[in-house]
């Protein structure tokens, strides 16, 4: 059962027992004045059923007003609520950021709270994380799943198209190749290459591969039988020179093949920087690639296997990006336990930066909560608010029934007592 349902059989049995009571005492009014001549007792029974009428019906009268006219009659300075709905919300909103909101009362919470102290013991412990990479895999898997959608990827397409649209390609080429030839980094690539040509040139493979192919040239020599005896000897000879000019090379750091290579390097990034006719055939190849519908089938497609790989590895138990985002929410939680000159940053942080939030978003909030409450129902309002509170109020029926009845046998006492 839930709360409401019990809040109003609750409030509906209250009703009943305060009827119950003006009903009882209404009775009771009925037998005690008819009694009245056989004894003097009765009289005194009299007035606290007559008082507690007074006191149930002017009570009754007082709950009602709260909420609707009583009876149905637009009596003055009745129906309170629905009639103050807009004036009690704007009250309530200016008494919340006051009171609620006030800068010199949330400081002090927020010092007591500690929030990277709790964020801390809160990721530390396992299940917690657990949870963490939980809850965000199933938003991952819901945004993959929403994202898969031929809207998205025309989008992202298009996005793509005009991302590459807007970059100057022979200009970033420029750039990137002078950042690499900056420090000699240029040459730490020529040095790996030589190196991997050297390894390459000594494999037996490669060696018989060249022979064959110089046996081809020397037809002349194939009808004596030399022909793969000479290509052996050239092999050997093609290798040597080579092998002997990259130990040269490596060795040398002004040898003149790597200045020529420094030379074309140079040359070549100062003409993708500055040449106007390298640059408009880098135009006209990029323009030609983004007008082929290959790369919009392409972005798609990767798009789509993308997305397709994020839900699959997302909906398994074992998923590896769910498994890292909780390891690093643990790993956080444990760092940030570990550390208290960070916690004590943040805090601080929070601690700054919350009086700016305050002053900036408190009257906002006063807003939405004076909007919203106008936007309310004042039916809808009033009975909800019966719903919340009409089991209390059906206690001032009761009391005022009970208290009535013995106000009026006090005053119908102090009245013999004084004759």
């Amino acid at each position: 059962m839930t709360a409401p349902v019990v809040r109003v059989r609750d409030a509906a049995g209250m009703k009943r027992v305060a009827l119950g009571l003006l009903l009882m005492a209404a009775a009771t009014y009925v037998v005690a004045t008819a009694l009245a001549p056989r004894h003097a007792a009765w009289g005194y029974v009299a007035a606290f059923a007559e008082a507690g009428m007074v006191g149930a019906i002017a009570d009754w009268f007082a709950v009602v007003a709260l909420f609707r006219h009583p009876l149905g009659l637009p009596i003055p300075h009745t129906a309170i609520i629905p009639a103050n709905k807009n004036r009690l919300g704007e009250n309530l909103a200016t008494f919340l950021g006051t009171h609620f909101l006030a800068t010199e009362q949330v400081l002090p919470r927020l010092r007591e709270f500690d929030a990277a102290g709790r964020l801390a013991a809160w990721l530390g412990r396992p299940a917690n994380a657990e949870r963490v990479g939980a809850r965000l895999a199933e938003a991952g898997r819901w945004a993959a799943g929403a994202l898969d959608d031929e809207r998205v990827r025309g989008f992202v397409t298009d996005l793509a198209r005009r991302g590459l649209g807007q970059v100057d390609v022979t200009l970033l080429s420029g750039q990137v190749l002078e950042s690499m030839t900056q420090d000699g980094r240029h040459q730490e690539l020529l040095d790996g290459v030589l190196v991997q040509l050297a390894r390459l040139l000594g494999e037996d493979a490669v060696q018989d591969s060249i022979s064959e192919a110089i046996a081809r040239e020397v037809r002349a020599l194939k009808y004596v039988g030399l022909d793969q005896v000479a290509a052996r000897l050239a092999t050997r000879k093609v290798v040597a020179v080579v092998a002997r000019t990259i130990v040269d090379m490596a060795e040398d750091p002004a040898h003149k093949l790597r200045l020529r290579f420094d030379e074309t390097m140079g040359s070549f990034v100062a003409r993708l920087k500055d040449d106007e006719a390298l640059h408009q055939r880098g135009e006209r190849l990029k323009a030609e690639l983004l007008a082929n519908p290959v790369l919009g089938r392409y972005v798609a497609e990767l798009w789509g296997e993308l997305l397709a790989w994020l839900q699959a590895d997302l909906g398994h138990d074992d998923s590896s990006i769910r498994r890292r985002i909780a390891q690093a929410a643990q790993t956080l939680g444990e760092r940030l336990a570990a550390d208290a000159d960070l916690r004590d940053w943040i805090n601080g942080e929070l601690q700054a930066a919350a009086p700016a939030l305050i002053e900036r978003y408190r009257e906002d909030i006063r807003r939405y909560v004076v909007a919203r409450v106008a936007d309310w129902d004042a039916l809808e309002l009033s009975n909800e608010l019966e719903r919340h509170i009409g089991r209390d109020l059906q206690f001032i029926r009761i009391n005022g029934t009970l208290v009535g009845g013995l106000v009026g046998l006090l005053i119908h006492t102090a009245t013999h007592a004084f004759r």
